[in-house]
């Protein structure tokens, strides 16, 4: 075998044992597909209940071997597929015959590697200890790991040498879904919630759509965006950070209710509730407003935790959320009171500024009156509302593309759903008046030369569209990567992502930091 410096020294054991199964006539990647009859949480959910069942007197499974007991002329073995795992049985005598059972020593015994995976047929039978397994009568090697899984030990139910790096578990996901069985159920529940949210839409009445990625203006919100280049219409285009504007052009164009599922990016900061890339569904209603917005979302939100959890409480950290409607109902110059002391209803923007200066909140120059209430309220007030609440009525100032209130002069009607300290989602009564929209917009641009460089462009399509004439309308956007965090009971929104964003990689496993098979673990593949 060609001498590879680069790998480490189970590496190269694995990869001899590939081209020994070669001199062996055995196909390590056969092209034939296996025909898989039964699951391991089908035998293990059946089989006590009538274990004389023909079926399972023949069962092809397929898995991956997660760990092998060599008791001399047999074996146990643990395969994993998708569901969970079940204990297999092998016996020499039953898988070779005659002149072959050298086979069983010179190729299972020594060609096999946890990791692997097989396919077998055999039948479901209780061993004398009670578990659950299957007798193997055949055995195809289907796939050979040429890189070790980082052993996890396991002993009476309980786990030693977890894989908890998360360096290593965010950058080899694949890796930490084989050997954290919980990482595949956070993702499962994801799933399930999105499908919840989907189903309460649809049944609603709301029409599923898609809009554009690619944008030749990135509107709808305050972020700063990636920026690429169309190279056909040689010009700049930009990787969405919301769809909102899209949305409300279907509004326009005479549908009453749209939803989206959003993957959005936005060029900014990393942190264990931030990733560039993310999710968030947006949905918008003709003819409702935000008080409409709340009563729905709230009925939504109990929904998915009824689905998930069977309860409206969940746990998150060393908090129970309960996501029982209805929810608190809070305005935000009230929070800022009641967490700072100061009433800023009235204040200017020099007394905003002194304001933070006091309560030692940074803050930079180009920053508007909106942006510094809304640094307030995030260094002083968002950490302190952990159970679902809304924030309400918000200053005109904050929220350039949301309907004057009804009843409070220089307020707008717009909520933000706190959970766990965190927003969750924004909405608003949107604004359907073209006139006040444009002079919204021309702020924003007023705001950009200052130096915000998350003010919003003019959207001029936008305009003509509002000009048209949109129905009143209201609209809310709901951060599903943060959402699923909090209904999964997860510290960072990294552990809801299946790939989230990391840095390139520096270096390589080095050859000396892995001596044998069994010194495998998550400390050995640190990458620094």
């Amino acid at each position: 075998m060609e001498h590879q410096p680069h790998l480490s020294e189970p590496e190269r054991i694995r990869r001899q044992k590939l081209n020994d199964l070669h001199q062996a006539g055995i196909d390590p990647y056969p092209a034939a597909t296996f025909h898989v009859t039964v699951t391991s949480k089908e035998i293990k959910g059946n089989y006590e209940n009538n274990p004389d069942d023909e079926k399972w007197k023949q069962v092809n499974f397929a898995g991956r071997i997660m760990s092998m007991r060599d008791m001399g002329k047999a074996a146990f073995v643990v395969l994993q597929d998708d569901p969970g795992r079940i204990q297999i049985y092998i016996r020499r005598d039953d898988i070779c015959s005659g002149e072959d059972k050298s086979l069983y020593d010179t190729v299972f015994k020594k060609l096999l590697d946890i990791g692997d995976i097989i396919g077998i047929s055999g039948h479901v039978f209780k061993t004398k200890t009670g578990e659950i397994s299957i007798h193997t009568k055949t055995l195809t090697l289907l796939s050979k790991a040429l890189h070790p899984l980082p052993i996890v030990k396991e002993k009476e139910g309980e786990t030693f040498d977890a894989v908890t790096d998360p360096e290593f578990r965010y950058r080899q996901r694949y890796a930490d879904l084989i050997v954290n069985p919980h990482v595949k159920e956070t993702f499962q529940k994801r799933s399930l919630m999105i499908k919840t949210i989907r189903d309460f839409l649809n049944d609603h009445g709301a029409l599923e759509v898609d809009t554009p990625v690619l944008q030749n203006i990135p509107g709808g919100a305050m972020a700063r965006p990636f920026i690429t280049h169309h190279n056909a219409l040689d010009i700049p285009f930009y990787l969405r950070i919301a769809n909102e504007l899209y949305l409300k052009r279907l509004i326009v164009g005479g549908f009453d209710w749209v939803y989206e599922f959003s993957r959005n990016f936005r060029n900014e900061g990393m942190d264990r509730t931030h990733n560039p890339e993310f999710t968030i569904l947006e949905f918008y209603v003709a003819y409702k407003d935000y008080y409409w917005m709340m009563d729905f979302t709230e009925k939504m939100l109990e929904k998915v935790a009824m689905e998930l959890h069977g309860t409206t409480e969940v746990l998150m950290g060393e908090n129970w959320l309960s996501y029982k409607a209805p929810f608190k109902r809070i305005t935000i110059f009230d929070a800022i009171l009641e967490y700072t002391g100061v009433d800023v209803s009235q204040l200017n923007e020099d007394e905003l500024r002194s304001t933070c200066a006091k309560l030692n909140i940074p803050v930079e120059s180009g920053w508007g009156k909106g942006k510094l209430i809304d640094e307030l309220f995030s260094d002083k007030c968002e950490g302190n509302f952990i159970q679902p609440t809304f924030i309400i009525d918000y200053p005109v100032e904050m929220s350039p593309l949301t309907k004057k209130h009804r009843t409070k002069e220089g307020l707008v009607e717009r909520f933000e759903l706190m959970i766990n300290g965190k927003e969750v989602a924004n909405a608003y009564s949107e604004l359907n008046d073209p006139i006040d929209q444009r002079e919204r917009f021309e702020e924003q641009v007023s705001l950009m030369e200052r130096g915000d460089d998350e003010a919003m462009f003019i959207d001029h399509d936008f305009l003509r569209a509002l000009e048209y004439g949109m129905p009143p309308t209201a609209g809310i956007g709901i951060g599903i990567d943060r959402l699923c965090m909090f209904m999964t009971n997860q510290v960072s929104i990294q552990d809801v992502l299946f790939f989230p964003q990391m840095r390139p990689e520096t270096r390589v496993v080095a050859e000396d930091e892995v001596k044998s098979e069994s010194d495998v673990s998550n400390n050995s593949y640190e990458i620094h």
